[in-house]
């Protein structure tokens, strides 16, 4: 039976409020809540050894908060003016409102994508005629460079945060039944301290977090998102109450993507299409 689970997240500031508590009193689980990472901005000099010029462009993409606060100190820091055309393009609109910390919020230069992968490209790509710098964290996800990269875009990857492991001292394994993972930075942060056989039944979040579970040999045995689990705590509760039933539960599987795949081949088309009628037109 499945008595306590570790999650890697802060814990709620109102835990009634959480996703989480239906799964607390349905299943009786004491759910403990532990950040096994933090996520820190870069010094100047870090900035300064990557040798990229902010003002060489027109727009910045960013996908957390973290990189927000790391791109203003080294702004400031490092003394640079950021001008009023600069654009900014934003995963979601949460990090486009956090940018208010730091400038007037105009529609007209802050654009924000709904948390999709796609959603952000098709935004990047409405305004692809920008010089983007992208920021990003270390370690990051390379599908969006990657991407970026595929379909021709004028960017230059900058790395304004580093993930670091938190303080593990308090975390004992054989104490949960069960730990919640949310990124590939999180798995790390557990092989660099634990062995695999230590490690209880591992649930994981996002397609990359899973594929370094598996790589590191863990056993994963619940996965979001998917169709019947979009969150971290359904998948739990889908797990705990098949366990619950004395049913056996596979191994989780790695599916690619074969949407967002289709949808990045249609936009390398359409960007080609372009480009060659630009071409014939001169």
């Amino acid at each position: 039976m499945v008595k306590r689970v570790l999650v890697s997240q802060p814990r709620p500031a109102v835990i009634e409020k959480s996703p989480f508590y239906e799964l607390m009193t349905k299943h009786k689980v004491d759910v403990d809540f532990k950040p096994l990472i933090r996520v820190v901005g870069v010094s100047l000099k870090e900035f300064r050894s990557q040798r990229i010029e902010i003002l060489d462009h027109t727009a910045v993409i960013f996908t957390s908060r973290t990189t927000v606060d790391s791109f203003f100190k080294v702004c400031e820091e490092a003394r640079i003016t950021v001008p009023e055309t600069m654009k900014y393009i934003c995963n979601t609109e949460a990090v486009a409102l956090y940018l208010q910390k730091y400038i007037v919020y105009r529609k007209r230069k802050i654009s924000f994508a709904d948390g999709t992968f796609t959603s952000l490209l098709e935004l990047i790509i409405k305004h692809k005629s920008e010089r983007f710098l992208l920021a990003l964290s270390e370690p990051h996800k390379p599908e969006l460079p990657e991407t970026l990269t595929k379909l021709k875009i004028n960017y230059d990857p900058v790395i304004l945060a580093l993930t670091v492991a938190a303080d593990m001292a308090e975390v004992k394994p054989a104490e949960y039944d069960v730990m919640a993972l949310y990124s590939p930075s999180d798995v790390k942060s557990v092989m660099d301290n634990f062995k695999t056989e230590e490690l209880p039944v591992i649930a994981t979040f996002g397609e990359a977090t899973l594929r370094a579970a598996l790589d590191a040999g863990m056993k994963v045995k619940a996965s979001a998102p998917s169709p019947e689990a979009p969150s971290m705590a359904k998948a739990l509760d889908i797990y705990i109450s098949k366990v619950e039933r004395g049913e056996e539960v596979g191994d989780a599987e790695l599916h690619t993507d074969e949407a967002k795949e289709e949808f990045i081949r249609t936009q390398q088309t359409k960007l080609a299409k372009k480009s060659r009628t630009r071409s014939t037109a001169k």
